[in-house]
């Protein structure tokens, strides 16, 4: 039987294998890519109000039973003590190692039921972890629509919308019909859309005021349908927002969506995960892009203080996994820290510039993002010596800017010039890298999150502390 250990014995390393994947483009399944334009889309979030379909770019696992509690805790960093019913966290998952695996977003439905949504990772780590231990859990696992369904017709278990930016409460109040409940910062209320009732989350992905509502995916017509016609009632000029703007909002709010999976490195547990995992699966297909070439994979991997993750962690639970290497990478001074870059304009239209000239091209920047890898790892560069990591980029048409996340030395610090290395150092057999040369860009280290609405209105999180 193929799986994840076998593919990767036919390469030289995990490095080589991502570095050289067929897969392609990443893809955001399904949604129109655009439904006006993706400037326009853009803006919404930040001057009016803009609609997300968040219905099929992501895992859905629903992890319910008399463990459930415990299962989810042992094998995420969070604290559960103040996690009661109608609540969200952000679940993170890290190996036995400390390496990050990945984060989902995790709602409780009941004292036994739990909803989580992300990528791929988490879901197939608790999937793993479900059917090799001895817990009492049922799992039902919803993967995200096909990358390229080719006219076959698509189906989840629920449709997910987001409704984002400061005009967004009118619109609320008219599919309530009347004001919504005041619901705090990642906490969970019911509210009318229309004549159903439905699961409303608060949240804002670029910084700006908004709910996610959810529930069976039957009802996404009419849902939709009544979401459009309370913004035309309440006088609202609401924006759909496509894929192609869509996976663009987190560069101003600072997450950052797809660290590589710490898994292909690891004896006993992670040796047997990755004999669980099969040789279609996001790990063993995915991509990584980039300048960093490495035969290490562990040098593509991350830990949770460096992603300001470290506060999440629930110290005072007996065990979980991860949790002796955690404390002893807590004040490790190795550890990097999370920023923004902002790529030099100048620098920018010089690569561009290139693709109207004769001989080889640099790099091409697709606008508003070049995902050309499911990861990315840019060497950001000082002087000769490698201080830090992009990790996901793209322009926003809000700060006339591309920026890019990643994470750099402790030394570095907001302000400081330095230098990424944009594009592959050398040919790989990635079908969505063209033959290219390889530029410098020089980027500004700025504040993260980016936009100032992220920075100054987020409830207590990752985003707020970082701004601290």
């Amino acid at each position: 039987m193929q799986n994840l250990t076998t593919v990767m014995k036919g390469h030289k390393n995990p490095v080589e294998m991502l570095r050289n994947s067929q897969i392609g483009m990443y893809v955001y399944p399904v949604v129109t890519p655009e439904f006006s334009n993706w400037r326009v889309e853009q803006q919404a979030w930040r001057d009016s109000a803009v609609l997300f379909d968040q219905s099929h770019h992501m895992d859905e696992l629903i992890v319910e039973g008399p463990q459930a509690e415990a299962f989810l805790s042992h094998h995420g960093i969070n604290s559960f003590a103040n996690f009661d019913l109608n609540r969200a966290k952000h679940f993170v998952s890290v190996t036995p190692a400390g390496h990050v695996i990945g984060d989902h977003i995790i709602f409780r439905e009941r004292d036994d039921k739990f909803i989580l949504v992300g990528r791929a990772p988490v879901s197939n780590w608790l999937q793993f972890c479900a059917a090799t231990g001895r817990w009492n859990v049922r799992i039902k696992h919803d993967p995200r629509s096909t990358s390229r369904p080719e006219g076959e017709r698509v189906l989840r278990t629920h449709y997910r919308y987001q409704i984002q930016g400061p005009d967004a409460p009118k619109i609320f109040e008219k599919m309530n019909g009347g004001p919504v409940p005041d619901i705090k910062f990642f906490h969970v209320d019911w509210i009318n859309v229309g004549s159903k009732r439905v699961q409303a989350l608060r949240h804002g992905m670029s910084g700006a005021p908004g709910l996610e509502i959810w529930g069976p995916y039957e009802d996404k017509a009419y849902i939709l349908s009544t979401i459009l016609q309370a913004a035309r009632d309440a006088g609202v000029n609401l924006t759909r927002c496509g894929s192609r703007a869509y996976s663009t909002n987190t560069l101003e709010s600072g997450w950052i969506p797809s660290p590589l999976p710490g898994i292909y490195t690891g004896d006993g547990m992670m040796a047997e995960y990755r004999d669980w995992l099969s040789s279609e699966s996001y790990e063993a297909a995915g991509a990584i892009g980039g300048s960093f070439v490495s035969d290490n994979i562990e040098d593509y991997y991350v830990n949770p203080f460096e992603l300001g993750y470290g506060f999440y962690i629930g110290w005072k639970k007996d065990d979980f996994v991860g949790k002796d290497a955690l404390a002893r990478l807590k004040d490790a001074p190795t550890n990097r820290k999370k920023v923004t870059f902002e790529w030099n304009s100048e620098d920018v239209l010089k690569v561009i510039a290139s693709a109207f000239e004769d001989g080889i091209p640099y790099k091409w920047i697709d606008f508003p993002q070049p995902n050309y890898a499911s990861s990315s790892a840019d060497m950001i560069m000082s002087g000769g010596k490698m201080v830090g990591m992009s990790m996901f980029n793209g322009y926003s048409y809000n700060e006339r800017s591309v920026l890019s996340l990643g994470v750099v030395d402790q030394s570095v610090q907001e302000g400081d010039i330095l230098t990424l290395h944009w594009g592959e150092s050398d040919e790989t057999a990635k079908t969505s890298a063209e033959k290219h040369r390889q530029a410098e860009i020089r980027v500004r280290v700025a504040a993260t999150p980016y936009a100032k609405e992220a920075r100054e209105n987020y409830a207590d999180s990752w985003r707020s502390r970082a701004a601290q």
